[in-house]
Parts: structure tokens; sequence; C-alpha cells
């Protein structure tokens, strides 16, 4: 019987940008079976309910997560606009979708550069990121901000995008798009990439369902799972299908983290296309009272918030599970039988956040 040994991963490593602890059971260069711990950066967000009113907790929440920040002051605003029974306006609905979009744009070309950090192709992530900032430019416009927007509020949103800024927001994106068909020829088209990333780590179909896995790690296995579909904010209103692979390896996420670039720039140009004019917000009066949890399609996938409130301006409960949380099962799944070698890149390809996991 050849020797098994015990070896950490993390959650210091050069390759990985996110403290993730995994303790790898390796058999020569084999992993045989994986052992995730999490728990290293626990922040306890959740505990300052008691400290923080309801509103403030908008702020705080925004925070759980700095690339995902949009989606979780999102997520928590309409939580508990569902508890209040507030309808926000329609015009704060499509804003809402333009900054979720922007920010779905921002997080995946984020993972396509450490994507290419990851096995090596400098010049690609340097790319990635370049492009990148264009769309945090396009999100300081409209926000005012890069990495925390504080535009979402119980009742609506705080700012608007004017007619001026829609129009340099859309020839913004006429512009990257071009760059992004570029980016897109060298990610599915060179032997590089494709040497490292076909056939490595496979997850089926009925794997990815039967461990519950999300976002477009889940949908490169052939998994229909897109929460857009359920039509929150303006997505009922827009046209799109959700991207799915039926492939299941690292290349596959790659191809469907490409394709949703495109599909969230199609959404922006319909929000714009179809967005009211109106109020931004409305009054919003008394206390939450009660408890309901919203389901939202984060970049990394399904996220889900409770709340839980009981009349004061101080909620009784706040919990989040993130997608990165669902997913931790597959990649157990994908790293075992794969080469001590491919352990980073299977790690990034379910763009892992565990900020977000562990708060």
């Amino acid at each position: 019987m050849k020797k098994r040994s015990v070896v950490p991963y993390g959650p210091q490593h050069p390759v990985l940008p996110e403290p993730i602890h995994l303790d790898l059971v390796i058999e020569d260069e084999k992993i045989m079976d994986v052992i995730p711990s999490i728990g290293f950066i626990h922040r306890g967000l959740e505990g300052l309910t008691s400290k923080r009113d309801f509103n403030q907790m908008a702020y705080v929440a925004e925070r759980i997560c700095g690339i995902c920040s949009f989606g979780h002051g999102f997520g928590y605003c309409e939580t508990v606009e569902k508890i209040m029974g507030v309808e926000i306006p329609d015009r704060a609905k499509y804003l809402r979708t333009i900054w979720f979009e922007m920010s779905r744009v921002h997080s995946h070309l984020l993972w396509l550069g450490l994507l290419a950090d990851g096995f090596g192709f400098e010049n690609l992530f340097y790319q990635c990121w370049r492009v990148r900032e264009k769309i945090l430019d396009m999100l300081e416009l409209t926000t005012g901000g890069r990495v925390i927007f504080s535009v979402n509020k119980i009742g609506g949103v705080m700012k608007d995008i004017s007619s001026t800024m829609a129009k340099s927001v859309l020839e913004s994106i006429d512009s990257i798009e071009a760059e992004l068909k570029e980016l897109q020829k060298t990610f599915m088209g060179d032997y590089t990439v494709e040497s490292r990333l076909k056939g490595c780590g496979v997850l089926t179909k009925e794997q990815a369902h039967a461990l519950g896995c999300a976002g477009p790690f889940a949908r490169a296995s052939g998994i229909n799972n897109d929460m857009r579909l359920l039509g929150y904010a303006a997505y009922g209103q827009l046209d799109f299908e959700p991207v799915i692979s039926d492939v299941g390896d690292s290349y596959a996420r790659c191809d469907v983290r490409i394709r949703e670039l495109f599909q969230s720039f199609d959404l922006i140009r319909q929000c714009f296309n179809k967005m009211p004019s109106g109020d931004l917000s409305v009054d919003v009066k008394g206390n939450p009272k009660g408890e309901h949890f919203t389901r939202i399609e984060q970049p990394r996938g399904e996220a889900v918030y409770y709340v839980h409130g009981n009349g004061t301006p101080f909620l009784d409960r706040l919990r989040v599970r993130t997608p990165t949380f669902a997913n931790l099962a597959g990649l157990c799944e994908t790293l075992k039988g794969a080469d001590y070698a491919d352990v980073g890149l299977l790690v990034l390809t379910i763009d892992p956040c565990i900020s977000c996991t562990e708060r």
C-alpha cells in the first residue's frame, strides 16, 4: 500500500487570493481526500444586529464582501422590504438591476484575471484587470464608489442615473465588449489555457445536483439554477436565458463566466431601454416584524438572506448563506483524484469568497 500524507493547503498560499484552508490527503501526487476547514476569518457581522438598527444594517450587509458588496446590500434590503410589505418604485428596480449586473461583470473579470494568474499567464491577468477598471469607472460614475456603493436603502435607492451618465455607460459597454471578444479568443482558443483547464476537475450534473452546487460552477455542469429567473427587481421584465454548459470541467466554468459577461451587457442595455421615469424610493414607516428569506443570484451563485424582525428597530436575526459555502462540497469532489499541481486552479474555478462564507 502506498504511503498517504496529510498536507495543509492554505489559508496563506501564493496562488490563492482567498484564505481558504484545506487538509489534503495525498498519495504520491494524487489527491485522495479533502477536508475543508472554515472559520479562519470570522468577523461576527451577524451579531451586529443588536447594535445597529435595521436601516444601518443595510450598510453592514454591504460590507460582508468587497467584491459582492452591492448584491449583499440588495439582498438584505429586498428581504426587509418583503417583511414590511414595501413595494419600491419601478425605476428603483431597474437601477438596482443595472448596478447588480455591473457588479457581476467586475466580479467575473476579477476572477478571469486571477485564473490567468493561477496558470502563469501574467499578460492575460493584466489585460483582464485593465478591462475591469473600466467597469469600476462606470460604477464610480453612477454610484460614487468603486468597492462599497451604498446606494441601496430600505424602500428603494438613493441615487439616480442621469441620461448623460447612461449615454457614457452604454458607450463604455460597446468599447469593453470589443476588448472582451479578444480576451475570449485567448481563454477559449489558446493551447496553453486549454492544456491546463480541459478535462481538469470534472463535476458531473448528478454530482453537482446531489452536492447542492450553485452559480456558474453548477451551470457549467448542466444545472439550470439561475435565481434571476425568479423575477426579482427588474429581471422579470427582461429577456434572457441562463448560460449553461454540460461539460463540467474547469474549461466549461471559464466558458460559462465569459458568456455571462456578454449576457450582463445585454441586460444592462435592456434596462436602459425599458427603465421608466419616476421616484427612486418610498417612505418607510414602522419597524420590521416577522420573518422572510430571499434568494438572489450573486456573481458566484445563489445567496440566501434570512431576516427575523421583532417589531423594534433591532433585528432578532440576520443570516446569510453564500454561494461559496454551497460550492465547497463540490470543490472537494473535483479535487479527489486530481494532481496536486492542479489544486490551486481547481480552488479558483469555484470563484471562492471566504469573506462572504465566514462573515
